[in-house]
C-alpha cells in the first residue's frame, strides 16, 4: 500500500466502501496549498466545530456504527 502511494493516492476501503485515502506527504502538502474550496487542516489547526464533528464520527465508527451509511 505504501509503495502504491508513491504513484498516487490510494483508496482504503472497508466493506467495499471508500473510507480513507493514503498519500505521500508531498501530495498532502500540495493539496493543502492548492487554491481549492475544500479545506485540509493539520490536527492542531482544525477549527473546534470541525474537530467536534470529526470526534463524533470517529466515536460512531469505533462503536461499529456508520459503516453501512
Amino acid at each position: 500500500m505504501v509503495e502504491a502511494a508513491y504513484t498516487g493516492p490510494v483508496d482504503i476501503t472497508r466493506r467495499g466502501k471508500r473510507k480513507f485515502v493514503l498519500m505521500t506527504a508531498d501530495q498532502y502538502d500540495r493539496l493543502r496549498k492548492a487554491e481549492d474550496p475544500r479545506k485540509v487542516y493539520a490536527a492542531g489547526e482544525t477549527p473546534p466545530e470541525i474537530a467536534a464533528l470529526f470526534e463524533a464520527e470517529a466515536g460512531r465508527l469505533s462503536r461499529g456504527e456508520g459503516y453501512d451509511d
